[in-house]
């Protein structure tokens, strides 16, 4: 599985209804409405990068009110259940 996040801009006005669009696409996991240099932060998870492409160009770009959007895809996850697993073992 293929995992990208996605920083959207988007028109000040719509924000609730372009994230709820965006939150109904396939390959979409979630959708986070923000405060800081983004309004909205998607999470894309796919099988393939094609699909990335797919998701973000003729999904997410035109979802009425997306002004911007960059993309990050995931190389590794990290969580502190995987870290408190790690040093459990054999204790």
């Amino acid at each position: 599985m293929i995992n990208a996040i996605v920083l959207i801009d988007a028109e000040a006005h719509r924000i609730p209804e372009t994230a709820q669009a965006v939150a109904d696409l396939a390959g979409v996991d979630k959708v986070y409405s923000c405060a800081g240099d983004v309004d909205l932060v998607a999470l894309v998870r796919v099988r393939d990068h094609e699909q990335i492409a797919e998701v973000v160009t003729r999904g997410i770009n035109k979802v009425e009110g997306v002004t911007k959007t960059v993309t990050h895809i995931a190389f590794q996850s990290y969580s502190s259940a995987d870290v408190d697993a790690g040093f459990s073992i054999g204790s």
